[in-house]
């Protein structure tokens, strides 16, 4: 492959990653897909539609995934979630903070894009000091506390720290361990999903069947489709246009940093347009869009001192919490554990814990006001 081909592919795959991300805040928008959401209906009003929306949406990705791996279009062992190390105390600190930080933020970090495109300026705030955080988390002053904290924490397993290793090691064969993991968990879910009375409207199956093949798709854009055997610069493989030089998918914490990083030193030719970073932007032009035609975008501002402070906290707290999990709701809760992460369950675990944590503070809060 010359220079200008895979230039040329780089190009495409950029295009292909926002057009993904595009119906992914579209879909978002139309839908009201949202996991604070779901987990706010459970806690507050019994309600389990939209927690049916994202059990549908794990599925259909777990699926996914398990096909792309078994059929040679994705390589699990090469993937941005892929390690022998399982990281679970950061999962769950990194989740918590998350989690409770996205309650008090009105919503997670693709929330806060869609939000963003649906005219909201708390979330365009929330977007900023989350990408700040976030960024200091990879690379700053909260990048070493984490470092030498919670990433110390860890079960190291030869095999590799996904649910097919362990039990294709006990039972000779990974790659079918892989298959028949994601088809049991995620028919499952999506079993429990549909089970659910009256949630077979078009809406919860555009949310979970649609946000899952967008997690899919985007495994295959990254995985297959940008996927390069020789380099002709590095004569090494590469995985074009990530910035993990990994296959990735879906996520929306680091990307807001890079992003960030992008606009603010454009001019250094050293800042390359990435997958992450047309994804983020992606998800406000889908959502805007919709939002415009549907005849629902509104501006939006803090509702006064209270609420501004409520925000800057929660997007803190998602930055770090973001990046220390290694992913979000979306992240690790559909693209991670699409892999079958061990870390990325730990996460989602933390991610539940925490935003339970933060309504149930916040109706004491209330009780106590009252």
């Amino acid at each position: 492959m010359q220079i200008s081909e895979v230039t040329t592919l780089t190009a495409q795959v950029l295009w292909a990653g926002f057009v993904l991300s595009a119906i992914f805040g579209a879909i978002a928008q139309r839908t009201h897909f949202c996991t604070m959401g779901a987990v706010s209906d459970v806690v507050n009003m019994g309600d389990w539609t939209r927690m049916r929306q994202w059990g549908l949406a794990i599925g259909v990705a777990m699926v996914g995934f398990a096909g792309l791996a078994y059929w040679g279009k994705v390589d699990a062992s090469k993937t941005l979630y892929a390690s022998t190390r399982v990281m679970w105390l950061s999962g769950l600190v990194g989740g918590s903070l998350f989690g409770f930080g996205m309650v008090l933020a009105s919503g997670c970090g693709s929330k806060t894009l869609v939000r963003i495109g649906g005219g909201s300026l708390k979330s365009l705030v929330v977007f900023v000091v989350l990408g700040i955080a976030s960024f200091a988390t990879l690379k700053g002053i909260t990048a070493v506390l984490r470092v030498a904290s919670v990433d110390k924490v860890a079960i190291d397993m030869a095999s590799g720290a996904q649910l097919p290793q362990l039990f294709g090691t006990l039972q000779g064969s990974p790659g079918v361990a892989a298959a028949v993991l994601g088809l049991l968990l995620g028919g499952a879910l999506m079993i429990w999903a549909l089970a659910g009375k009256g949630f077979a409207g078009f809406d919860n199956l555009l949310a979970g069947v649609g946000i899952g093949l967008s997690v899919v798709a985007a495994w295959w854009v990254s995985g297959s489709f940008g996927y390069v055997a020789e380099h002709p610069e590095t004569l090494q493989e590469a995985f074009l246009a990530t910035n993990s030089g990994r296959a990735e998918a879906l996520t929306f914490v680091a990307p807001i940093a890079y992003s960030l990083d992008w606009i603010m030193f454009f001019s250094d030719k050293s800042k390359t347009m990435t997958l992450g970073v047309v994804s983020v932007a992606g998800v406000v032009a889908g959502s805007a869009a919709t939002a415009v035609f549907s005849k629902t975008f509104r501006w939006e501002g803090f509702g006064g001192t209270e609420d501004l402070a409520n925000h800057l906290v929660g997007a803190t707290l998602m930055g770090v919490g973001g990046v220390t999990a290694l992913g979000c709701t979306v992240g690790q809760g559909l693209s991670g554990i699409s892999t079958l992460s061990i870390t990325s369950f730990f996460a989602v675990g933390g991610i539940i814990l925490g935003a339970v944590l933060a309504f149930k503070y916040q109706i004491a809060r209330v009780e106590r006001i009252s």
